[in-house]
């Protein structure tokens, strides 16, 4: 017959324990599937704990274990594709590793330091993981103070557990691709991010060096900068176009504004890949559907690498890689191509 508790209420570890005859100790061990349980004992304490449908409380198991399960995620913006496909990756790993996840939204530094001022008054984390910007030194400490671990996903290289392109090679990349065709005046759109005013675009100078090793001047007229979206990507290119001499190509930081680019050319009755040639980075969904050229990158595997980062380190493990540098390939498509009446490329 099966074994009926005392009181009609919520059964509890106690009864669990009283009615197995084991201590309370042995009882969440054995429920727990925790080490130094005699298998006869660990039997008895399921099956009573079968028979009265008990259920083990997930926040009293972690808190038996000294964590308590939770990741906070912060991200600088929500609607950008970049971070939504961060997200999703780690989210996947991380819930499939039973932990759960606390989504901050972080718009601009006043509301970072807002965040990292109020996080231990905050529910209890296990983890930060920051999303496509940097913790400084002072955030860090205070984290370590608590016992956090931190990790970054996109962004740079950074003083602790991340995962990230290497935006040097990939701009290389990018820029190489229309030296190759055989464009010599290339403009660059370089892209601030509002959220982090002090941070330095990372992808300018490999433009400036891949220029240079080719002999070729860095014109400051060719070189415009505005924050990250399409319609900033569309009025830097009008500006480009105004120019006495325009470029015969464009270097865009991002697909984003690359895409904003193409627009004002074909607006402007010029077809990219002909009469100008465009590059961006990331691959945006929306790069393959207008047939942008791109160096892809994949920010939904670098979330992924950033959720087992998390796992290993709250598992007790340590990391083989702190900074795990994700690939990158260019992707050709029809928006670039050779400069306008050139016949043949130039060394």
């Amino acid at each position: 017959m099966p074994r009926k508790a005392e009181s009609p209420g919520k059964v509890t570890i106690v009864e669990i324990a009283r009615l197995a005859g084991v201590g309370v100790g042995t009882a969440s061990r054995a429920l727990g599937r925790g080490k130094d349980v005699a298998p006869a004992t660990r039997e008895r304490v399921l099956r009573v704990a079968a028979e009265l449908n008990y259920v083990v409380s997930p926040e009293a198991s972690r808190l038996a274990k000294g964590t308590r399960g939770r990741v906070a995620v912060v991200v600088p913006h929500l609607s950008r594709w970049f971070f939504g496909e961060v997200v999703e990756g780690l989210v996947r790993v991380l819930h499939a590793a039973d932990l759960d996840v606390l989504l901050y939204h972080v718009a601009d530094p006043e509301e970072r330091r807002d965040f990292f001022t109020r996080l231990p008054a905050r529910r209890k984390v296990d983890a930060v993981v920051v999303v496509g910007f940097q913790v400084d030194p002072d955030e860090q400490n205070q984290l370590a103070t608590m016992g956090v671990h931190i990790v970054a996903a996109g962004g740079q290289s950074a003083a602790y557990p991340s995962v990230h392109i290497d935006d040097h090679t990939a701009a290389r990349q990018a820029v190489d691709h229309l030296l190759f065709l055989g464009h010599r005046r290339i403009g660059m759109l370089e892209a601030h991010d509002p959220a982090q005013p002090d941070l330095a675009p990372t992808r300018s100078p490999a433009y400036a060096e891949a220029l240079r090793e080719r002999g070729l001047p860095v014109d400051p007229s060719l070189v415009l900068a505005s924050s990250w979206s399409g319609e900033n990507g569309a009025a830097l290119m009008a500006r480009l176009l105004s120019l006495p001499e325009p470029p015969t190509a464009v270097f865009a930081h991002s697909d984003e504004v690359a895409l904003g680019a193409v627009r004002t050319l074909r607006r402007s009755g010029l077809r990219p890949g002909v009469d100008v040639s465009v590059i961006g980075i990331d691959d945006h969904p929306l790069a393959e559907l207008t047939d942008l050229t791109t160096v892809r990158q994949h920010p939904s595997a670098q979330g992924a690498v950033a959720g087992d980062m998390v796992v290993t380190l709250l598992g007790g493990g340590s990391l083989p890689d702190e900074s795990v540098i994700a690939p990158t390939e260019l992707v050709v498509r029809s928006s670039t191509g050779p400069p306008p009446r050139a016949t043949s490329r130039h060394a």
